[in-house]
């Protein structure tokens, strides 16, 4: 089991710019529906300018960084999961980190990596989904928070949420719907996985330690 009971379950969030997904990840685990439930491990970026980096120690959090440019992503993603290690993460969360995971980094922590993707993902895979569903004049979109498998946007989805995008007469407006919904949807689909493998975790030790029967 990743959680574990009596202790808050271990985030790594990986972010490559401003790290608005991360935020809201830090708020609800400081004050929100992630309370003792999450614990921010370490907020990582392969941009050391990146700017969420400074707004995540602002926050309280511990921040780590490797530059990747110029490195083969196979070789970098081994660096990265070398350091993130150090952490002992339950959980990767992905929140604007704008790479493509080898397999090397997958493998490392299969089941338990996950992204949010502001489209259907049986519709539009890849970057630039905002711009996709504006440009073709889409009623609505829908934000997936799904896990993270070696193909793109195709991992096991664990939420949907739908965008009202109806008089959304520009790409900001877009966006400021869309990052409005993501904000809530991660931090509760996070708060539901952790809950439900503890449930699970709960289940298991029940079973292998069922309450003795009183003498009669």
């Amino acid at each position: 089991m990743l959680a574990r009971e009596g202790r808050a379950a271990r985030v790594a969030i990986l972010l490559s710019g401003r790290g608005s997904n991360m935020v809201a990840l830090v708020e609800a685990v400081q004050k929100g529906i992630l309370q003792d439930l999450a614990a921010v491990a370490v907020v990582f970026s392969n941009k050391p300018a990146a700017p969420g980096l400074a707004t995540a120690a602002a926050l309280g959090c511990a921040t780590a960084s490797l530059a990747s440019q110029g490195k083969k992503r196979a070789e970098f993603d081994a660096e990265v999961v070398e350091l993130l290690n150090r952490y002992a993460p339950d959980y990767i969360v992905l929140a604007g980190y704008m790479r493509i995971l080898s397999p090397t980094f997958i493998r490392a922590f299969a089941g338990r990596i996950l992204n949010i993707h502001p489209a259907d993902t049986h519709q539009h895979q890849g970057l630039h989904a905002y711009e996709w569903a504006f440009d073709n004049q889409l009623p609505e979109t829908k934000i997936t928070v799904h896990l993270v498998d070696e193909g793109l946007d195709t991992g096991p989805i664990l939420a949907q949420q739908a965008v009202d995008l109806r008089g959304a007469a520009t790409l900001a407006e877009v966006e400021r719907r869309g990052l409005a919904v993501e904000h809530q949807l991660y931090a509760q689909t996070l708060a539901w996985l952790i809950n439900s493998e503890l449930r699970s975790e709960a289940n298991e030790t029940a079973a292998r330690f069922p309450p003795a029967i009183p003498n009669s």
